[in-house]
């Protein structure tokens, strides 16, 4: 199992790298195939050996080589905590094959959902119909006779979030309704308590903004979708043990 999760960390490091780029581009209607990556200061093409994961930040302390211009903490950070989730999800997932590769799927979904909401506060339909179409696949070949409460489960977090989003469509959107959808179909019953840790933490956060603020946090939008994924991570890696938890308890 450590020679396998340290290769899912290798892999979740160069995983994040690519999904910089797809949150970077897929929300401004770019390729994410071609071209090679540019500079953002200056539009120079990054070198290949400029962009290794993790190293390549550190051995440039953080600037660009073609500039000098500082490059974002966001790049090598994306592709620590993509290989961490990578590497957790074999480990907790251990002796299935098919949830290990919908874990893989759904985190990487996840970490690129929230590049996307903090930084431009859009849920992009695209990666969540390849999400989709992807965990479908998956799950229809792994454990076939599971799509059923995949169904459900994505159906009844869909239809929870857009009641809430009729409630309150200031604090919700349909981008956080539909990536409910998909945890739903990935999570299967475990999409209960992502939910619920979704809702609470979101709820914290606002209390202390309005703690800290006062009414003019009111004001203030905060993007619900990285909320969410926390919620995703603790139904994909501890989901099984809470609702087992709540069904024996109560």
């Amino acid at each position: 199992m450590g020679a396998a999760a340290a290769i899912a960390l290798l892999g979740g490091l160069m995983a994040g790298s690519f999904v910089t780029v797809v949150a970077h581009r897929v929300p401004r209607g770019e390729s994410i195939v071609g071209p090679r990556s540019r500079c953002p200061a200056c539009g120079a093409q990054i070198a290949a050996y400029d962009n290794v994961p993790v190293l390549s930040w550190v051995l440039l302390r953080g600037r660009a080589r073609c500039c000098g211009e500082p490059i974002s903490a966001r790049y090598p950070l994306t592709e620590l905590c993509l290989g961490a989730l990578y590497a957790a999800t074999v480990i907790v997932l251990w002796g299935d094959g098919g949830e290990i590769a919908l874990g893989l799927v759904f985190v990487t979904t996840l970490v690129a959902i929230t590049l996307t909401d903090l930084e431009q506060r859009i849920i992009p339909n695209k990666i969540l119909l390849v999400a989709a179409v992807f965990g479908a696949a998956i799950a229809a070949l792994a454990d076939p006779g599971s799509l059923p409460e995949r169904a459900i489960a994505a159906a009844a977090a869909g239809g929870l979030l857009f009641l809430v989003a009729l409630a309150y469509p200031r604090g919700m959107g349909l981008g956080d309704v539909k990536l409910a959808a998909v945890m739903g179909l990935f999570l299967g019953r475990n999409v209960a308590p992502a939910i619920l840790v979704a809702l609470l933490a979101g709820s914290l956060v606002g209390l202390a903004m309005i703690a800290r603020e006062g009414a003019a946090a009111r004001k203030r939008a905060i993007p619900f979708g990285p909320f969410l994924a926390l919620g995703g991570v603790v139904g994909l890696l501890a989901g099984d043990k809470l609702v087992d938890w709540y069904l024996s308890t109560f």
